[in-house]
């Protein structure tokens, strides 16, 4: 396998140690960072807890089961224990009531945890602008991706999740 491209590789012993380590590429030696391994590491295998209010629970449902296999991504399981996930899907409408326990759930979440906001009612309360629904999730936890729709399709949520596996790839330094 030719190498074509080599990010991060400098000894600075010059030519003849740039060769060196080509060949070491070559026969297989993987050079990486701490940083860019743990981050690896932290895309390809994210837990998400289950969360599912309303119409959009069932569509998150149909993208863990068969047809679409969220299991290609590392995510096998929907966590039922908040203390076993890092990221929440809030899959639909929210109402003053469920904010505190919403909140609740993502506190008890370990760090580092992501957000994805699943449907138009938890991103901006959709079509019930009144006093029972949150107007926005992003007023009791921060969100880092958010998926359109109503309800959104499978391939939607999965394609957010696929962005959020992005921004987990590049984001900064890890505590």
């Amino acid at each position: 396998m030719p190498v074509e491209r080599l990010e991060g590789l400098h000894t600075g012993r010059g030519q003849a140690g740039q060769e060196d380590d080509e060949d070491e590429v070559r026969r297989g030696i993987l050079l990486t960072t701490m940083d860019k391994a743990v981050r690896w590491a932290r895309k390809q295998s994210m837990w998400p807890v289950t969360f599912g209010l309303a119409c959009c629970a069932i569509e998150m449902m149909a993208a863990g089961a068969g047809d679409y296999d969220l299991s290609r991504w590392g995510m096998e399981l929907f966590r039922a224990s908040p203390r076993q996930a890092d990221l929440m899907i809030v899959a639909g409408r929210v109402s003053q009531k469920m904010g505190p326990v919403l909140r609740t759930v993502y506190d008890q979440m370990p760090e580092p945890k992501w957000v994805i906001s699943m449907g138009v009612c938890a991103s901006a309360g959709g079509m019930f602008t009144n006093y029972a629904v949150v107007q926005g999730v992003d007023t009791i936890v921060p969100v880092d991706i958010y998926v359109p729709g109503c309800p959104p399709k499978p391939e939607m949520l999965m394609y957010g999740i696929l962005r959020l596996h992005e921004k987990v790839r590049t984001e900064g330094h890890f505590k």
